[in-house]
């Protein structure tokens, strides 16, 4: 354990984790886990907009070095990917696992398991990805591994649509929330996402996130609590980018919001049928970006190169 910090979900009783996995399992059938609402009675085996059954699926579960340096840290992000989503991104770079919701069913033991497995590999923290369609499952197969030992934080890697009664209900149980900001325009999200309230959604989870957890906490070289925020710049949609931008720079004007600013879009699934998805962001563009990232003064977190 990182000295001199304790994950939130060790700080709970038993029977509080067990009492939020419950409140979580409430909205679970019919579906009310996101903002999409779609009602999929889940525990007669309908499955919601996002492909969740009643079951979580797992695509895989393995040591990640490809995320931020500060999820990664000397041993790797303990990542636990989860198989379906409820966003429905035309460019999704993962999407075998978010639209074709490749993976298996497991059951809370068994992903308590891969917790433990990861932990004693020598993770960094537990990265829970895409995890939104299967909270109630996944809080409770975090009380079963805090019971068997388990000490690592815990990340919430999302697409940033999130329902803000199952972020509240997180509150005290993840230490880092890893969310995308997509957009500032709903029409694009919309057309590119299906999600035609994103903004107003997006924001909203991203500034209780940040009243939960706060800026970025280092232990060594790893962050043991704290928000980071993704954003994926598209080719062309440089306007929405500008918005999302100042929407973080405007978060709080006390203390910086940390903020991943990602260069590494490729067409990938649709959109390499749209002729205005189909090519990478220009190093003009790029420039115009990283312009912006300075003006606004975006100085915690990353700014990949292109």
């Amino acid at each position: 354990m990182n000295a001199g910090f304790t994950p939130g979900y060790l700080q709970l009783t038993v029977a509080e984790l067990a009492d939020r996995a419950q409140r979580l399992a409430q909205m679970l059938s019919p579906c009310e886990l996101c903002p999409h609402s779609c009602g999929a009675a889940r525990d007669e085996g309908e499955q919601g907009l996002c492909q969740g059954g009643l079951k979580p699926k797992v695509s895989s579960y393995n040591l990640h070095f490809g995320e931020e340096p500060c999820l990664v840290g000397r041993g790797g992000s303990g990542t636990i990917f989860l198989a379906g989503c409820n966003l429905g991104c035309i460019f999704c770079q993962n999407y075998p696992i978010s639209h074709f919701a490749h993976g298996r069913e497991v059951g809370a033991d068994e992903m308590a398991g891969m917790m433990l497995s990861l932990q004693r590999s020598g993770a960094e923290n537990i990265n829970f990805v895409t995890p939104t369609h299967f909270s109630a499952q996944i809080i409770a197969a975090v009380a079963v591994a805090r019971d068997n030992g388990l000490h690592l934080p815990l990340v919430w890697n999302t697409g940033g649509y999130e329902r803000l009664e199952v972020i509240r209900l997180l509150d005290g149980i993840v230490d880092i929330y890893l969310p995308d900001a997509k957009y500032s325009d709903n029409k694009l999200a919309s057309e590119l996402s299906n999600a035609s309230d994103y903004v107003e959604i997006n924001q909203a989870a991203l500034a209780e996130m940040w009243r939960q957890v706060g800026p970025l906490e280092m232990r060594g070289a790893a962050a043991v609590r704290g928000l980071l925020v993704r954003h994926l710049v598209l080719p062309g949609r440089l306007e929405s980018t500008r918005g999302v931008l100042e929407f973080l720079a405007g978060m709080d004007n006390k203390r910086r919001v940390a903020a991943s600013v990602m260069a590494q879009y490729f067409p990938a699934f649709r959109a390499v049928e749209d002729p205005t998805l189909n090519k990478r962001v220009t190093r003009h563009e790029w420039t115009q970006v990283q312009a912006w990232v300075d003006e606004l003064g975006i100085s915690e977190g990353y700014v990949q190169e292109r």
